[in-house]
């Protein structure tokens, strides 16, 4: 068997407030290989999105990593810099978030953000970077690319913020994409068509996706593997078809 992807061992994220400590996460151990769809589920506050956060280095204070590991093919990247976790992130694994503007920055043009997260990782040109940013917006479903790529995130609605979101994540072909609840503001048919496109790029990138959810359809017809969350910890994990029934 060849090495997973990601492996958290032991992971444990704490939040240090006046009243006490918070245990977000709780001793998780999971693995992710490559080219594997898992869905994470469980109710609010049970513990997902901070998991996420876990594996993207972006938990801040007053939480931080307790103890455990995080392994990225077989390295430990809970010890890495400022400066190392930005040339991971985006590039290695990225993170789609569930409101938009979590990604976009209001006083940005489209264009500016996503060729900026192209050429903070690559040495390409602009009209490059731009020429990937408009297929990555076609591929989302965004009508008339080639124009609206040069709008500012308030000129769209939440969906198409959202659509905008989830293709600046796919831009750098990452190996893991973490996406927590990113179609839930999205009408059923577009929600359909995006996680087509990240099926088929999964299977084509032998990318690994981890789609955080309640949704147990889009688990249904997406995952290979459902893991259960529950007060920080996982409770059950499995096949997709095996955890349903």
């Amino acid at each position: 068997m060849s090495t997973p992807l990601l492996q958290l061992v032991d992971l444990q994220t704490y939040f240090f407030t006046r009243a006490g400590v918070v245990k977000a996460v709780d001793t998780i151990s999971l693995d992710v290989n490559k080219g594997e769809v898992i869905g994470i589920v469980g109710e609010s506050g049970s513990g997902k999105s901070v998991m996420g956060f876990s594996i993207m280095g972006l938990v801040d204070h007053p939480g931080r990593i307790a103890g455990g590991q995080i392994l990225f093919n077989g390295q430990d990247i809970t010890t890495r810099t400022e400066k190392e976790w930005r040339a991971f992130r985006g590039a290695k694994a990225a993170m789609i978030f569930q409101d938009p503007m979590m990604t976009l920055n209001p006083v940005l043009r489209i264009d500016t953000q996503m060729t900026e997260a192209i050429l903070a990782h690559e040495k390409v040109s602009k009209k490059e970077a731009l020429d990937r940013s408009i297929e990555a917006l076609a591929m989302v479903g965004i009508p008339s690319p080639e124009k609206r790529i040069k709008a500012y995130p308030h000129q769209f609605s939440g969906g198409m913020r959202q659509r905008v979101a989830i293709a600046t994540g796919l831009l750098n072909n990452p190996e893991l994409i973490i996406a927590d609840e990113p179609t839930t503001a999205l009408d059923v048919t577009i929600q359909s068509q995006i996680l087509y496109e990240m099926q088929k790029l999964s299977v084509k990138n032998d990318m690994a996706l981890m789609w955080i959810t309640h949704d147990l359809t889009v688990i249904a017809g997406l995952a290979h593997r459902v893991a259960v969350m529950y007060a920080g910890t996982i409770i059950e994990e499995g096949p997709v078809r095996q955890v349903l029934d």
